[in-house]
């Protein structure tokens, strides 16, 4: 497909894949100011994750892995087969549907709402053929020129992260980070409408940790609320994400206070969704932050 072809509008199917989370969106929406932020739970099937270093790459592994997740009470499942931490190496596309299909299908074959975390329309396509129905895209539409095009012609949902660097690059941001954010957004948004995709299946991501220092990830942070401007959710993705170490002093696997402490700020500015590892804490943490959020602050 030439990229002319791939950002003409493409028609969306009766049915979408996506249907799924565009309810889940709108149940969301409808539940008010007292709305408890959406769980999605991570499962890397990678040998070299920044976070869990490839303890869950075997499929059987990742599987029981996501199951668990499930379990805890984690709503959406986010399956990715390449790492995406800073100087990692890319990984071609058939390798990466390898480790990933058989994980996703086995995954919705339990009725569990899967995304995929790829930038690769390749992948995108694959891991719809096998259940999964949202697109977790890390450039945010603004990477592979197909990628929006599968989205509208699936009806798959969307999640458009912030990325303005090279991919494994650390390069922090040059321009507000706020201010930086919306204006990418903006363009993501309108490659996504010229391609048809739907805006009540899209949910931006600020991509916390990704080409932006410390001082960046906290600024944003504090003004989360700001990026509600463009009307649409939002997803929260810090967990265990370097900066927290630096600000806390914790070592990789010692994350969790700080990453706790992250989402419920991101919680309680308006974040639609939180992606972890840890589920079972941040289902009761999510709920305690939609209960302050929903307080009761007349009396």
């Amino acid at each position: 497909m030439t990229h002319s072809a791939s950002s003409a509008r493409a028609q969306p199917l009766d049915h979408g894949v996506g249907d799924g989370f565009a309810n889940l969106l709108r149940s969301w929406r409808e539940a008010g100011d007292a709305r408890v932020p959406i769980v999605m739970g991570i499962v890397n099937v990678t040998p070299d994750s920044f976070s869990d270093g490839g303890q869950f790459f075997r499929t059987e592994a990742a599987i029981e892995h996501g199951l668990r997740l499930h379990d805890e009470g984690a709503v959406i499942l986010d399956v990715g087969g390449e790492s995406t931490r800073a100087n990692a190496e890319p990984v071609a596309a058939d390798e990466e549907i390898r480790r990933i299909l058989p994980v996703i299908e086995a995954l919705t074959a339990n009725g569990i709402l899967v995304s995929v975390d790829t930038m690769k329309a390749e992948v995108a396509r694959a891991a719809i053929s096998v259940g999964a129905q949202i697109l977790n895209d890390v450039r945010g539409l603004l990477g592979d020129p197909e990628m929006a095009a599968v989205a509208a012609r699936s009806g798959a949902g969307v999640i458009a992260m912030h990325n303005q660097g090279v991919f494994g690059s650390a390069k922090p941001m040059e321009i507000d980070p706020v201010a930086g954010c919306i204006a990418f957004f903006r363009r993501a948004l309108d490659v996504a409408r010229k391609a048809g995709v739907a805006e009540d299946r899209i949910v931006l991501d600020p991509g916390f940790g990704f080409g932006k220092s410390p001082e960046q990830n906290l600024q944003l942070l504090a003004r989360f609320g700001e990026l509600e401007t463009l009307g649409l959710p939002l997803l929260a993705g810090t967990s265990r994400k370097s900066f927290i170490a630096k600000i806390a002093g914790a070592d990789d696997t010692d994350r969790l206070a700080g990453t706790l402490a992250t989402n419920v700020v991101a919680a309680l500015a308006g974040a639609a969704i939180v992606r972890v590892h840890d589920v079972t804490e941040h289902v009761a943490a999510m709920r305690i932050a939609a209960a302050i959020r929903g307080a009761d602050t007349s009396k």
